[in-house]
């Protein structure tokens, strides 16, 4: 039986270490996502670049129309231009609206409908790496990790879900936190399921076994 060096077994060892811990550990450097959030956002969906929506003054139906908010968020009307309406709701750019009309049509009275979301990209879930589909979302309120895997088609064949990792900026600083997806989607463990902020960022890698 041939001999085997002591160096040969103290490599396979070290190896063998380094795969089992890759394989079951889960981001032992960042603490696990808190499942109960103490930043709330707010109710009110915010308008964004890309937002699609119908912008209607009663009676007076040649100055409504369609419009598509453009990268820069700002506006034009028949009557008016250049209005902002990123980062507004869509009461508050009707108000801002009826204000710059009301130098052409007596008392307007509009009403901003959304017909297609995109948003803010600082309200927006990025999902980057071993998705099915990777792929930015609109934030929607009570979004949760689950819901975000759903969205982008669930986990690729060779992706480490108990590796993956949110990145989320909270009172200004960036923070790192641990998600275990492969119990959740593949284990059915809801314990890993983890609300969603606006402007998060899921990371999923590659397996390395």
């Amino acid at each position: 039986m041939p001999r085997i060096s002591w160096t040969v077994v103290v490599c396979l060892a070290v190896v063998l270490t380094a795969m089992v811990s890759s394989g079951c550990s889960s981001f032992s450097n960042y603490p696990p996502a808190p499942t109960t959030l103490t930043e709330r956002p707010p109710d009110h969906y915010i308008i964004g670049p890309g937002d699609e929506m119908e912008i209607v003054v009663w009676g007076n139906p040649e100055v409504s129309h369609s419009v598509i908010v453009p990268p820069d968020g700002r506006i034009n009307t028949p009557l008016v231009e250049d209005v902002p309406a990123t980062g507004k709701t869509s009461v508050e750019l009707a108000r801002d609206l009826e204000k710059a009309l009301a130098r052409y049509i007596k008392q307007p009275v509009v009403t901003v409908i959304l017909a297609g979301f995109v948003g803010p990209y600082s309200r927006q879930i990025r999902v980057v790496g071993e998705a099915a589909e990777p792929q930015a979302l609109q934030f929607s309120k009570g979004m949760t990790v689950m819901d975000v895997m759903i969205a982008v088609g669930g986990l690729t064949e060779f992706a480490d879900g108990n590796d993956a990792s949110i990145i989320r900026t909270v009172a200004g600083q960036r923070k790192q936190y641990a998600v275990r997806l492969d119990d959740l989607l593949r284990g059915g463990d809801i314990s890993a399921n983890v609300e969603v902020l606006p402007g998060d960022v899921l990371i999923i890698p590659e397996s390395l076994l």
